[in-house]
């Protein structure tokens, strides 16, 4: 008869319930950070600067030194005035509402196309005179892909515009216009939280400057 030794199996030691905690806590932490989402980063804002303000108040001459001292493109709203908008305006007569949608219109696809075209923004000349205007202008910004529209408003009294206005020479703009424009215009307030205001009365470098702080100031808003 054969004998069989019977041998004890091995004892292996059970973790103790502190470490099965701890195993435990850690692998729920891990699943549940799989399951946060990911944060998406904000998109960074492309600016539309509109500079406004009537005849004389140096919209081009702050605008482009914006642009410039910006690196961005620079969109001359006077250019782009239809030929018979420009014909009126030199015969002293006042543009409509109706003459003015057309070209408000071609400066906001302007602008459009210079960012779809990958410009970080661009700084548009545009009188805006009116809230609807600008409410129109406005309609261009897209909030959720980081493209802001906001205006710097040129502010000055109508005698010192009337005076800048004579001493152009060759612009279709005439100082009769002037009066006109104030007449039309609705400045901007306290409702338009979009709008930079700029003081004119000062020389042209001061206020370039001004508007140039101004905006820096707003860019990361």
């Amino acid at each position: 008869m054969h004998r069989y030794t019977l041998r004890s199996s091995v004892q292996v030691p059970l973790p103790k319930m502190d470490t099965l905690s701890l195993d435990l806590d850690a692998a729920l932490a891990r699943r549940t950070s799989l399951r946060k989402p990911a944060v998406k980063p904000a998109p960074a804002l492309r600016h539309i600067w509109v500079v406004t303000g009537p005849a004389g108040c140096g919209k081009s001459s702050v605008a482009s030194y914006l642009a410039q001292s910006l690196d961005l493109p620079y969109i001359e709203g006077d250019d782009y005035h239809p030929p018979e908008n420009v014909k009126k305006m030199s015969d002293g007569i006042p543009l409509t509402d109706e003459d003015r949608w057309g070209w408000l219109d071609t400066l906001r696809q302007k602008a459009s196309d210079e960012l779809e075209s990958g410009a970080m923004g661009c700084v548009v000349t545009c009188s805006a005179l009116k809230r609807r205007y600008r409410d129109f202008i406005r309609q261009v910004g897209q909030a959720e892909i980081g493209i802001v529209v906001r205006f710097v408003y040129l502010r000055a009294d109508v005698e010192l515009l009337i005076q800048r206005v004579k001493a152009r020479q060759g612009h279709f703009m005439k100082d009769d216009m002037v009066r006109s424009q104030f007449i039309a215009l609705e400045e901007p307030d306290s409702s338009e939280p979009d709008v930079v205001s700029v003081d004119v009365s000062e020389s042209l470098m001061e206020v370039q400057k001004n508007a140039l702080r101004e905006i820096k100031a707003r860019m990361c808003e």
